[in-house]
This record gives C-alpha cells, sequence and structure tokens, in this order.
C-alpha cells in the first residue's frame, strides 16, 4: 500500500529554521555581491562608474496570481521575472534579488520549497544572486515582495521621459498573449468549477499559457542594445498594458505618438484564442497587460541597428503634439489611446 506523503507544518520549523532551509542551496554568481543569506544585511559593491537601479514590485494571491491554476514554482519564478523586467526596462542588468513572502497556515514546508524552486530557476537563467528577505505569517493567503538590484553605467542608463519627436517607437517579441492565456485559464477554471468531472483541453495552446504562467524578461534586448552601441531615448517595459505604457512615455517626454494597428506584433496563438472567444486581438495587444516586453523609443539614424533583428518591431513614431496620442487602425482611422490595461484598485 503507498504510504501518504507526510507534510511538514511551518509551526514545526519555526521562522529561523525555515528561512535556513529555503535558502542551504543558494548560490552567488555576481563578483558584486560580497554578502549575501545570513546576516542582517546584504552588502554589495558596484564599480565607482555605474549607477544603483532598485526595483520593488508586490504579488498578492488571487489579485496578482490564483493558484487554482499557476503552480508554485511559477509563481516563484514569475515574482522574480516581474522586478528583472524592470530593471532592464532602465537599460540596466539585475544582479541581486530580496525575496519576502507572508503565508497562512495552510501553506506546507514542502509548498514554500517548490515556490522556492521557482526563484531559484529564475535567478539561474537570469545570473543574479538572492541576497536577503524576510519571512511572517497572513491571516489568509499568500503574499510576496520581491527587491531586484541592478547596476548600469551612467551614461546608457534609460528614463521614460526622453523620447523625442521623430523618435521610432519599438516593441520586443509580440502582444497580447499573456492576456489570452489568462482569459484561457479563467475560461476553463468556471467550466470546471461547474463541471468538475470535465479535464481542460490545453493542447494547440502551450505559448499563450507559458506566456502567462512563466513569462520571461528581455535581457536579450539589453544585450543586444550593448553590442549595438543603443541607448534608447525612452523605454518601459510592458506590464499593465501597452497603451497604459505608450501613454506614461508621452506624459513623462512632453510628447505625443502615432501607433499603426497593422504593425502590431501578435502572435497566432494570441489571434486563434482571441477570435475564439470573441475578443478583437488588437485589445488583447494594446491592453492585456503581463507581457513584460520592452516598448521604447529610438532616434531615426539607429533604424539601421535594429532593423534586421526579428524580435524587434517598428510600431509608430512619436509626434510633437502632446495631446495627440493616436492609434491608426487598419482603415486608416485615428483612434485616441486611452489607458485600459491593469488598474490595481480596480474593483473584482
Amino acid at each position: 500500500m503507498e504510504q501518504k506523503k507526510k507534510f511538514t507544518l511551518l509551526s514545526e520549523l519555526g521562522e529561523f529554521l525555515l528561512i535556513d532551509k529555503l535558502t542551504a542551496k543558494n548560490k552567488i554568481r555576481n563578483k558584486s555581491t560580497i554578502k549575501a543569506v545570513g546576516d542582517d544585511a546584504a552588502v554589495i559593491k558596484y564599480p565607482d562608474d555605474k549607477v544603483t537601479v532598485v526595483s520593488t514590485d508586490l504579488l498578492i494571491e488571487n489579485i496578482h496570481f490564483s493558484l487554482v491554476y499557476t503552480p508554485l514554482k511559477y509563481v516563484g519564478y514569475k515574482a522574480v521575472i516581474v522586478n528583472l523586467s524592470d530593471i532592464y526596462a532602465m537599460n540596466a542588468l539585475p544582479q541581486q534579488i530580496t525575496f519576502s513572502f507572508a503565508v497562512s497556515n495552510r501553506f506546507t514546508y514542502e509548498a514554500l520549497e517548490e515556490l522556492y524552486q521557482g526563484v531559484y530557476q529564475a535567478c539561474e537563467n537570469y545570473h543574479v544572486d538572492l541576497v536577503g528577505g524576510d519571512t511572517t505569517s497572513s491571516v489568509k493567503g499568500m503574499f510576496l515582495a520581491v527587491t531586484a538590484i541592478g547596476q548600469a553605467h551612467k551614461d546608457r542608463l534609460t528614463y521614460r521621459n526622453g523620447a523625442k519627436p521623430g523618435d521610432l517607437i519599438c516593441v520586443s517579441g509580440d502582444l497580447g498573449a499573456a492576456y489570452m492565456g489568462l482569459q484561457l485559464l479563467e475560461r476553463e477554471r468556471k467550466i470546471v468549477e461547474k463541471n468538475p468531472e470535465i479535464k481542460p483541453d490545453w493542447s494547440g495552446r502551450d505559448y499563450i499559457l507559458r506566456r502567462q504562467l512563466r513569462p520571461e524578461a528581455r535581457k536579450d534586448i539589453i544585450e543586444l542594445f550593448e553590442k549595438k552601441a543603443i541607448v534608447p531615448n525612452a523605454m518601459i517595459d510592458i506590464s499593465d498594458g501597452l497603451s497604459s505604457e505608450i501613454l506614461h512615455i508621452c506624459t513623462q517626454s512632453g510628447v505625443g505618438a502615432k501607433i499603426y494597428e497593422d504593425r502590431l506584433p501578435i502572435d497566432e496563438q494570441t489571434r486563434q484564442m482571441a477570435e475564439e472567444m470573441h475578443l478583437d486581438p488588437t485589445i488583447a495587444a494594446m491592453n492585456g497587460g503581463e507581457d513584460y516586453e520592452l516598448l521604447f523609443t529610438l532616434p531615426m539614424e539607429e533604424y539601421v541597428k535594429i532593423k534586421d533583428y526579428p524580435q524587434i518591431t517598428v510600431i509608430g513614431n512619436i509626434v510633437e503634439d502632446k495631446s495627440y496620442v493616436n492609434l491608426i487602425t487598419r482603415d486608416g482611422t485615428e483612434v485616441p489611446i486611452t489607458a485600459q490595461g491593469w488598474n490595481a484598485y480596480q474593483e473584482r
């Protein structure tokens, strides 16, 4: 007879033993990490010609992720990626992270061990060090907080406020896939809740599901910039939707923008899923969010450096009139772009 697996209650370990066990396999990958986990604070040293870049995100169960369909190792992986993407959006390279969590007593040590598997996998894939964090209890659910720390040369740092009239508007990868992956997951969740005997069919949907559950950050784009001696005038990562992000750049740069619908990069799985759900793929691309692609502007003369790179698409251009931020549809209609992406305080 198969023995039932024994799970370890967190109350059996206590905070300090829990941290010791979860961080026992922690590896150091960067010379800038002097002291990582195990003391009152981490110690990090960067050369004098570089600046430190810091970003923090908070992820809350049933707001930012659902454990109904998301494995804990994917939650840990995505929590790290969300922060690394912000560092890349500054044209910087992440070096360290801190990872903190609060969980209710429904979680066991084994569950948190799976969570950390995802954290460590992200650290390995992106060559960053886990240097600290904190843990505590919560009344209900799981709360995660990640801080990413990176470095950049002073003259290569890129902000949101540097876009100039005439700049090309560029985006990495494709848009809307993560949003359609979420729509698929939510649809199947509701079906299974009503009919528990039905098993979801994910065949042919692997790409959009991966984009939602286990996204990647665009380290390759930053490496390309370094190789080609490119410094974008403005840049932001697409976490809340293209519409929201281009408005951020335009508002902070004091410019307008023209984006062409027929130039939006949309994967075929995204199109198919949108059509199946009677949604406009353009709406998914403009407003979906969680793509973690990079949106940036470049001077026209830099186009020759990126034109042969398939992972970058020019989708429009920056204009001088800051009151003009429009989408040019396939039939030539000009539609004002409004922020319809993720809103953290919207009722759900």
